[in-house]
């Protein structure tokens, strides 16, 4: 069994001590894993995805890609925020016992480990893709028309917007920006020994790929390297003396408190102003580096040399990888998935919300089903219905090419009530979310940004519609963003309804959303954070206990993203001593140790990673026979349950709950993609006889519910058919 790095000293202790003679005093930091170190783990099991031989070539090229953005990301939020709190002087421990410097070392011990691995791998899958015809070539192993091809198209489209600056006294240490790509060139005289320093940016954000084709097959040359191999014309006259590559990440946590609602947007673009030039949390140089250069880098750019700064071998900035992952040779890939449309919906050309009214309540699996016939076409029919009166939702994320936005626009148009509520901190999209505000506000959409202190993070659309009898409410409600690119990649879920309470529900949360007041708001069906969320999960686990007999054994059932509240993993550990069966489908960080005798050993925790990310939270509860099930946006994070907006609803229709048995089932049964947490906080990854992993399986069951359908759809045709050609011979 292996230890995670670094967790062995606060645990492994305890578990020597005999089992028997423990209480089990559930504020002990020792029964609670590390946020950080647990989140590294899942990358430990995403680039292991890139290792394994059984996931085609380019899907691994892909998984090597997904963990550079990763751990780029880690270092700008996680690690960016840690320095924060050691500069701020934080001595408070976390719930395992960890300082804020603590953390630190013990990260940077698992990312070395990680990057060696990675490193590793980007050697196996380069020579693999080589032996494809797939080669990324070193600009002196180029024959001299492929030379003459690369050093025109440098000529043409790179040199031109090339800005050397050197670094003397006449010329200060430039600003480098954050995760661009730099050349550290060392120049001189040809009869002088005095060297001059230059720092040229590699401008990769202008369009030009970070791999260059190079002919008509596929040769590919780092962008990088062909500046390097062209410093002559852009040091015309000198000599160049050496030439390495380094990259800045900087922290990403620069947000300020706004004390008014109006003054949010103020506050955000400030914010992202401060980020480019926030502190920097990681250097990374290439193993070719002078050490002297290392220093003098380390020294400008105020970082620790020995903590700060990483060797890399390879390509500096492996999230680039993308771009060869994305080549069109389907051989390399999974066999191609068509979200295919929502076997309800078939060949029904209704009007939705007469299908939702008259057939009840759908549930919708992504990127299994698709995003646009069925979320997308709720808000598209909605916009242009002229019985529909008012559209409310949640905007968190979108993308450029999503319907969501021209739908809103549409609607406002045709003369509805538009209102929405714009999450601008969402981490990395604060940019791109006050450009929609903006051009929401011109049409005449009502903006607003939610509650002043609180994310919103919710998913939801709510539609009012006078009905032929009356006002009706309708709804969607889901646990991924409104954006039409992850509703491919992610794995999600989500409802459409009419239920009238739940309609009830969401009236009451947009009014909160849109007035920032929530006394005495009383909600029957939805959990909404941070009042109800936290609150009702905590007391339906105790009713579990409460219910747990030897006839009726208590089960609790969870699938979400991260399990980092030290309340609800209490309340979990103290479940699991009541002989209540836990299992937990968390994806990355875990704070609870599975297994350990007296404590957990009624737990389960399992990871999934394959071929598409899990993001769907589903909570399901026993409850004596009469099964609870519930879905929606939030995690199990204190941040979720206590300083963000998230909606969770019941799903209460039989066969809908009947659906989310079956998917909680298969990805319990994993075979393929599934890990089991062992109590270490290490993960050992599922060898069974089955090697169709919960993704693969979950395509299957959508292919087989529309083949289904169609099946019937067909027979009711020649009925009606039949029918009518009866009634034609009388």
């Amino acid at each position: 069994m292996m230890t995670l790095p670094g967790q062995e000293k606060k645990e492994d202790a305890a578990l020597e001590e005999p089992l028997a003679k423990q209480e089990f005093n559930l504020d002990s930091s020792q029964w609670y894993l590390n946020r950080e170190l647990t989140w590294l783990e899942f990358n430990r099991r995403v680039l292991h995805e890139g290792q394994d031989e059984r996931t085609p070539l380019l899907e691994r090229i892909k998984f090597l890609a997904i963990v550079g953005s990763n751990l780029d990301e880690f270092f700008m939020k996680r690690i960016g925020g840690l320095k924060q709190q050691v500069g701020a002087g934080v001595r408070s421990l976390t719930v395992d016992g960890r300082s804020p410097g603590e953390q630190i070392t013990e990260c940077h011990d698992v990312v070395s480990e990680l990057l060696d691995r990675q490193e590793e791998l980007e050697a196996v899958l380069l020579d693999k893709l080589a032996r494809q015809g797939i080669r990324i070539a070193a600009y002196q192993e180029l024959d001299k028309e492929q030379r003459k091809e690369a050093d025109r198209y440098f000529h043409d489209n790179i040199y031109p917007l090339l800005t050397p600056q050197g670094m003397d006294p006449a010329h200060p240490f430039p600003f480098i920006s954050n995760l661009s790509i730099n050349l550290l060139v060392v120049t001189r005289y040809e009869h002088d020994d005095h060297t001059f320093l230059n720092r040229i940016k590699v401008p990769t954000r202008v369009g030009i790929p970070r791999f260059i084709k190079i002919g008509s097959g596929h040769l590919y040359l780092r962008f990088e390297d062909l500046i390097a191999n062209n410093l002559s014309i852009v040091f015309p006259g000198l000599l160049i003396e050496s030439c390495a590559l380094f990259r800045v990440t900087r922290n990403a946590i620069t947000e300020q408190n706004a004390e008014k609602a109006n003054d949010l947007l103020a506050v955000i673009e400030t914010a992202l102003r401060d980020r480019k030039f926030a502190e920097i949390v990681r250097l990374e140089i290439e193993s070719s580096m002078n050490p002297s250069h290392r220093g003098m880098l380390a020294a400008e750019l105020g970082i620790d040399e020995n903590k700060d700064v990483f060797t890399v071998k390879g390509v500096i900035g492996k999230r680039d990888f993308f771009q060869l992952a994305s080549l069109d040779l389907p051989e390399l890939h999974h066999p191609p998935h068509q979200p295919l449309d929502h076997f309800r919906l078939l060949g029904d050309s209704r009007n939705i919300f007469h299908i939702l009214r008259e057939q009840g309540a759908l549930l919708l699996q992504h990127p299994y089903e698709s995003f646009d016939s069925t979320v997308q076409r709720f808000l598209r029919e909605a916009s242009q219905d002229p019985k529909v009166l008012a559209i409310k939702m949640t905007l968190y994320r979108t993308s450029a090419d999503s319907d969501i936005i021209p739908c809103l626009l549409d609607a406002a148009k045709n003369g509805k009530q538009v209102a929405v509520v714009v999450e601008l901190k969402a981490r990395f999209d604060e940019s791109a979310n006050i450009r929609w505000a903006e051009h929401l506000e011109e049409a005449g959409v009502h903006v607003t940004y939610g509650v002043v202190g609180l994310k919103t993070h919710s998913k939801v659309i709510f539609v009012v519609r006078r009905d032929f009898d009356s006002l009706r409410r309708y709804a969607h409600i889901g646990t991924g963003n409104y954006h039409a690119g992850t509703a491919r990649m992610y794995s999600d879920l989500g409802i459409l309804t009419c239920d009238p309470i739940i309609g009830e529900d969401l009236t009451e949360l947009f009014n909160y959303l849109t007035t920032g007041y929530a006394p005495d708001r009383h909600y029957q069906k939805l959990l909404p954070s941070p009042r109800v969320l936290k609150k009702a999960l905590l007391e339906k686990i105790d009713r579990e206990i409460s219910n747990h007999t030897e006839k009726t054994p208590g089960r609790i059932q969870f699938k979400t993203n991260a399990l980092e509240d030290k309340d609800i993993t209490a309340a979990l550990y103290r479940a699991s001593m009541a002989g209540v069966k836990v299992d937990l489908l968390v994806r990355d960080t875990c704070r609870l140790r599975p297994g350990i005798p007296g404590l957990s050993e009624n737990v389960r925790v399992i990871s999934v990673v394959g071929r598409f990310l899990e993001h769907s939270r589903i909570y399901a509860f026993y409850n004596g026979g009469d099964e609870e099930y519930f879905i929606g946006s939030a995690d199990i994070m204190k941040r979720n349950l206590e300083e963000r907006v998230e909606v969770i609803t019941p799903v209460e229709p039989p066969e809908l709950r009947a659906e989310l048995r079956r998917f909680l089932d298969v990805q319990l049964t994993d075979q393929r993609s599934a890990w089991e947490m062992q109590p270490d906080g290490s993960y050992v990854q599922r060898k069974g006889e089955d090697p169709v992993g919960s993704h693969e399986k979950f395509i299957r069951q959508a292919e087989k519910r529309l083949s289904d359908a169609q099946r019937l759809f067909k027979l009711k045709k020649k009925k009606i058919i039949k029918r009518k050609k009866g009634v034609l011979k009388k």
